[in-house]
């Protein structure tokens, strides 16, 4: 009887914790709600997938791009720099973090930190571009440039044609920053890059 009873309990409580969520059901919810534009709810379930799953890279890396969007940037950096030290091969960490650093008005280390991503992945178009801001910010134009026009040859986007027009400019080539304010206009691209897909 007793061995009914205990069976029957050991039943009763695998079935409750199959309906409890796993860590990559709160990812999912996370992924979600930061779409739908709820960043603190995705916070939540982010920091809810770690809880149950410390080792989970996933959840550190989205759980640091909200707090990146959020302008929590010692937090995204802190999440950032976990996902590295577990995997130092991350390239799209590597950008993540730069760009935590740059936000912060850190722009050599940030600059250091995409050479390392670049070395991971030479022709990630996100790198490229990361890059090509922080050496915009420093005034090294001609080197945005260059970055700039990589991105262009590799993905195009409106937003990439804006940013090398305005590094035209700053060097007095008004003629080329005008081509390149046009292309941006012409709508034969995607509006923007997307930086800040972390993890692929």
């Amino acid at each position: 009887m007793l061995k009914k009873y205990l069976g029957a309990l050991a039943a009763i409580g695998l079935a409750a914790c199959g309906t409890l969520p796993t860590s990559s059901e709160y990812l999912l919810r996370g992924d979600g709600y930061f779409k739908d534009g709820k960043p603190q709810q995705a916070l939540q379930a982010y920091t809810r997938a770690l809880d149950l799953n410390p080792d989970n890279l996933e959840g550190y890396a989205s759980r640091g791009s909200v707090y990146f969007f959020t302008g929590d940037y010692d937090r995204a950096e802190q999440d950032f720099l976990r996902v590295l030290q577990a995997n130092p091969y991350q390239a799209d960490a590597y950008t993540a973090y730069a760009s935590t650093l740059a936000a912060k008005g850190d722009f050599h280390n940030a600059l250091t930190v995409l050479n390392l991503a670049m070395q991971l992945k030479p022709n990630k178009p996100e790198i490229f571009f990361s890059r090509a801001g922080v050496y915009f910010m420093l005034g090294r134009y001609q080197e945005a440039i260059m970055d700039y026009t990589s991105v262009i040859n590799l993905r195009p986007a409106a937003e990439v044609y804006n940013a090398r027009g305005a590094a035209y400019e700053k060097l007095g080539q008004h003629e080329l920053a005008q081509k390149d304010f046009e292309a941006a206009k012409s709508g034969k691209m995607p509006a923007t890059l997307n930086v800040y897909s972390m993890i692929d």
